[in-house]
């Protein structure tokens, strides 16, 4: 199908969270909305001291151009990070690409795949900056059902049988929006259905690390016998986000065809930041940064579900995600929570809306709730406002 520029643009639309993001530095306000990690726990006296070194060792060098699959000592990292931690097996160099970020992952994943008007699955609700990107591209979309467990098996296959789709998305870890981690039955089972069709699966591990509990699982890929996977995974989430440091790892033959497609994007990553996030990982103990990022956050989703139980107002649910940032919350029928947020915003506490995370169907009474970026302090006042001002709303 030909590709058209004005097709394109129609599916360019303004972001729930790109508004709000305009009034999060507003006095006073307690932010639910983006998924931002506390500044205050991004190493900048170390990363300070490191960028000098950089420029003193490195010079011109780290700030010329360089290779498009990235810089080598930090691909190697990951290498052995994927198949270590992540129980990958057999990745190498070459199944390793650094992108500026993974929402530019996402944007070379979609050019790498989709025509306009081909199908792409994906969980209900799911990433929206993944729809977004994929929608760009002139994406069409089916949603998979999910429990807690992550999309239900049942009846799966005859739907990718019926709109055989150019890739799956799913997000198995803490997902964004809704907290979710699949279980490892529920992996396997989807990885049988994907291998047996042959449909490529794009992973989004951008919460992988961020696990709150003692749980046993791995990446899709380590069920690919197939060389069907690309898993997206990123600095972002476990360093600082302003660095733009991620990274796509896969069969080797996509990742070429995923260089070329990042040459005519942006020719490369950084390579003065891959040095620098490089060079810090080398500085310290990994393992135990991700152990003292987990314990911040756990105590905040704790602060969060301990206030929402307190408040117990009839009708809600929201679940109790084991990692990440968010939990994905459900309020009664009669709550629009697009049009409650403004609410919301006049007594000084901000949300995302539910509707835009899903890729067909739009459910307004939803929202996504972060508690990586507030104090638990103020994750509690916070809640205990938005649930009287729901109160409020079914009272009037």
């Amino acid at each position: 199908m030909q590709y058209s520029l004005a097709g394109r643009m129609e599916n360019v639309k303004a972001s729930d969270i790109r508004e709000i993001l305009k009034i999060i530095g507003r006095p006073g306000l307690i932010s639910f909305a983006g998924g931002l990690p506390p500044a205050s726990l991004f190493p900048t006296e170390e990363l300070a001291r490191l960028a000098g070194d950089i420029l003193v060792k490195h010079g011109g060098l780290s700030l010329q151009y360089a290779p498009t699959e990235g810089y080598v000592p930090l691909r190697e990292w990951i290498v052995k990070r994927l198949n270590g931690h992540w129980g990958m097996e057999h990745i190498e160099l070459d199944n390793v690409i650094i992108t500026s970020g993974s929402q530019s992952g996402l944007d070379l994943t979609a050019k790498l795949f989709i025509n306009e008007g081909d199908w792409v699955f994906a969980e209900a609700p799911t990433y929206m900056a993944a729809l977004a990107a994929f929608n760009l591209c002139g994406a069409r979309f089916m949603e998979m059902e999910c429990d807690d467990n992550g999309v239900i098996i049942d009846k799966l296959e005859a739907k990718l049988k019926e709109h055989k789709p150019k890739f799956a998305y799913v997000i198995t870890n803490s997902q964004n929006p809704s907290g979710r981690t699949w279980s490892m039955e529920r992996r396997q089972a989807f990885m049988e259905v994907m291998t047996r069709l042959e449909i490529p699966v794009v992973e989004d591990n951008a919460y992988y690390e961020l696990c709150f509990e003692e749980l046993n699982y791995r990446s899709l890929a380590t069920f690919d016998p197939k060389g069907l996977v690309l898993s997206i995974g990123s600095f972002s989430k476990v360093l600082c986000p302003g660095l733009r440091v991620a990274w796509i790892s896969g069969p080797a033959e996509l990742i070429r065809k995923l260089v070329f497609i990042k040459q005519a994007t942006d020719l490369q990553t950084s390579y003065f930041n891959q040095m620098l996030v490089y060079d810090y990982l080398c500085s310290i103990d990994f393992d135990q940064r991700v152990e003292m990022l987990c314990s911040v956050y756990r105590e905040r989703r704790d602060a969060m579900l301990n206030e929402l139980d307190a408040q117990a107002l009839p009708g809600m649910r929201y679940t109790r995600p084991k990692g990440g940032m968010f939990l994905w919350a459900e309020f009664p029928e009669a709550i629009d929570t697009h049009q409650f947020l403004n609410k919301c915003i006049e007594r000084n506490v901000a949300f995302v809306p539910g509707r835009s995370f899903y890729p067909q169907t739009q459910k307004n009474n939803m929202a996504r709730l972060n508690f990586s970026c507030m104090a638990p302090e103020l994750i509690h006042k916070g809640i205990r406002i938005m649930c009287e001002a729901a109160s409020e709303e079914l009272d009037g």
